[in-house]
């Protein structure tokens, strides 16, 4: 199946009628059932059973289908407690949600004989969403990198609240697809940030963003998976990966938006989808908020990130059945194949055999998701490491050095 960005060309066509999309009213069945459970409407309804009883003659006996809608309404009171919350959140957060516009520059890809025209860019018009966040008394929007990517300055244009902004700045990572937009304005509302280590598979989401343009759409389901990797996300591809999956509706045009559990705290940043179709399948893919404001966070005060660096080749095929074979019995870990000189692995003492089990404290799931947790760990932190070597297993500490001071190819 192919994974996808949020690509949306589609903005101004929907805006010229070019597609009719048929739009479900998110709330209906939830506010005609909070419609039915007001006093003054039970009362109504009591009053028009009452009345239909006088009607046919018989007091005693009211209609069978003012009964069923009584129990109806009794039924519905649950549910309305449900969509009191959701009510809730999306007034709470919607305020700090921004609607994205970008025109990006993109090489042609018509011919008609000239070389002139094969070279002279192609404008495309592409919606995206982000959220406002404060650091330092400064607001800044995040997004993905891809939802404005060769987009300058003056091609951008935000909507925050009902209000009309331009960017002051822009700074990216491509490498995990964030962009963080700043903003000179003093008036905006910032999000409140949570935190996605405690998120748990099960967990009720709701994901606000502009699918096909339609700005601050609304949508819920759950986190249905954890730690996704290795995904194939287009020709600029996303190098660290460590998503979180929901069956929240996400179409084109959510990117960059809010993932939000239910106390209104963003967890992350929807940017992908697994689609056949090119819209939404039921599985979304979100970039978790600890890693977002690890990356964000340096691009503010850096203009760039910094990386942890282990110096450390793993085995990319590594399995349960060549763990079995070492005497290790559990199928989880990483293999080293090569220790690079001079690196904290080789200060530490890591060899190539060993077997990485758990990294700060956490089992190390694949050599995938090692790599990406040691990039995000602080410059310079203390880490303890636990391995797996001819039999026996031990603790070593580990200083995390910046992978910007090694010469090879990043």
């Amino acid at each position: 199946m192919k994974h996808k960005f949020h690509d949306n060309f589609l903005p101004k066509l929907a805006r010229s009628g070019c597609f009719q999309f048929k739009i479900a009213m998110f709330f209906l069945l939830f506010a005609n059932l909070n419609l039915a459970t007001s006093p003054d409407v039970y009362g109504q309804i009591a009053s028009t059973a009452s009345t239909t009883a006088r009607v046919t003659g018989n007091s005693a006996t009211a209609n069978p289908r003012d009964l069923m809608y009584q129990d109806l309404a009794a039924s519905a009171s649950g549910l309305n407690k449900q969509n009191e919350l959701l009510k809730k959140l999306v007034k709470t957060v919607g305020p700090s949600v921004a609607h994205i516009e970008a025109k990006k520059r993109q090489k042609s890809t018509v011919t008609n004989g000239s070389s002139a025209n094969a070279r002279r860019p192609v404008v495309v018009e592409e919606a995206g969403s982000g959220i406002v966040i404060e650091h330092s008394d400064n607001y800044y929007v995040i997004t993905n990198y891809h939802v404005i990517e060769s987009a300058g300055i003056s091609d951008i244009r935000i909507e925050v609240n009902g209000r009309i902004y331009s960017p002051s700045r822009l700074v990216h990572d491509r490498q995990t697809d964030l962009s963080v937009i700043a903003l000179s304005s003093k008036d905006l509302i910032p999000c409140r940030i949570g935190k996605s280590k405690t998120v748990e598979i099960g967990d009720f989401v709701v994901a606000i963003g502009s699918p096909f343009g339609l700005s601050h759409s609304v949508s819920y389901g759950i986190i249905s998976a954890l730690n996704r990797h290795d995904l194939d996300l287009g020709p600029q591809g996303v190098n660290y990966q460590d998503f979180m999956q929901t069956d929240a509706a996400i179409n084109p045009g959510n990117s960059g938006g809010p993932l939000i559990n239910l106390r209104g705290e963003i967890i992350g940043i929807n940017t992908a989808i697994a689609s056949n179709s090119g819209g939404n399948d039921g599985i979304g893919f979100s970039i978790p908020m600890d890693m977002v404001m690890r990356i964000v966070t340096d691009l503010i005060e850096l203009g760039k990130v910094q990386r942890g660096f282990l110096g450390v080749s793993l085995d990319s095929n590594y399995t349960y059945e060549k763990a079995t074979s070492m005497g290790l019995n559990v199928a989880y870990g990483a293999m080293v194949t090569r220790v690079t000189a001079r690196s904290p692995a080789a200060d530490a003492g890591l060899r190539v055999g060993d077997v990485i089990l758990e990294f700060n404290g956490e089992k190390v799931k694949n050599d995938s998701l090692l790599v990406t947790n040691v990039s995000l760990m602080p410059i310079n932190s203390i880490v303890p490491i636990k391995i797996f070597r001819r039999g026996e297993i031990s603790l070593i500490d580990i200083n995390i050095n910046n992978r910007e001071a090694f010469s090879f190819n990043q």
